[in-house]
């Protein structure tokens, strides 16, 4: 089967190909160093020559909504249009737990998104899933200032990536399904407690304050709309912890 993946070089996606090919299907690598743009569509009408399924895991950094919305909007419809031109019969999406509760921020796109995906041509299925274990090492990034990083207050519930992209190709293997049905990590965390267990594998010092967001968004990372509701979602088994034995090379002593 070939297998279109956006954003095949990311988190998800280099997993996506590489389950993929080890399985006998043909990935196709949609991103700028394959030579697609997804924002403006270039490259798109050769790339999806042929192609069976797109898996769109795309992602940017912006935490603005507008940003976000306009990254998700462009590459959405970028996707859909040339799915249509070229005969792609099933649309699979990754979004966010909660995006259509708390759409702020970076959530506003991936609101957008499932949307636009929602009222397509191209036969859909959708897949929302928690935030991934590489998250906080994210966050840490763009919160760290000299000894102290400030992170979010916020309750999170994170998953391997390597499983959200397992299950992304049994569903883009499979028959169209709409909405399916959500995945989450197997427990509830705090992000702030992931940061710290992170910074620790890692040998760092830094230390981490935890701070409470302001507006709709800072009390949807709190309150739980961003979790998934109870029974409603199936549980991966890799725990934090886990991940994090293999993911982070411990420091030389």
């Amino acid at each position: 089967m070939r297998i279109a993946v956006a954003g095949g070089t990311g988190a998800v996606g280099r997993h996506i190909v590489e389950r993929a090919r080890a399985a006998g299907h043909d990935p196709v690598v949609l991103a700028r160093a394959t030579g697609v743009d997804l924002v403006a569509g270039t490259g798109l009408a050769d790339a999806l020559a042929g192609a069976d399924a797109v898996i769109d895991v795309a992602a940017q950094q912006a935490q603005s909504g507008a940003k976000s919305r306009a990254f998700f909007g462009a590459v959405t419809r970028n996707l859909l249009a040339a799915e249509v031109a070229t005969g792609v019969r099933h649309h699979v999406a990754l979004s966010i737990i909660g995006a259509t509760r708390a759409p702020h921020g970076y959530y506003a796109g991936k609101a957008l998104q499932e949307q636009l995906v929602e009222a397509a041509e191209v036969p859909w299925t959708l897949l929302r899933t928690t935030q991934f274990f590489e998250f906080p090492e994210q966050m840490l990034h763009h919160t760290t200032f000299g000894p102290v990083a400030m992170i979010p207050a916020a309750r999170s519930q994170p998953i391997a990536a390597r499983e959200v992209a397992h299950r992304l190709i049994e569903l883009a293997t499979d028959a169209p399904a709409g909405h399916a049905r959500d995945l989450a990590g197997p427990r509830e965390e705090r992000l702030a407690d992931l940061a710290r267990r992170w910074l620790a594998a890692s040998g760092r010092t830094t230390r981490v304050v935890e701070l409470p967001m302001p507006g709709g968004f800072g009390r949807a990372l709190r309150d739980g709309t961003v979790l998934p509701a109870p029974g409603a979602a199936d549980l991966a088994s890799e725990t934090f912890d886990e991940w994090l034995a293999t993911a982070v090379t411990p420091p030389r002593s």
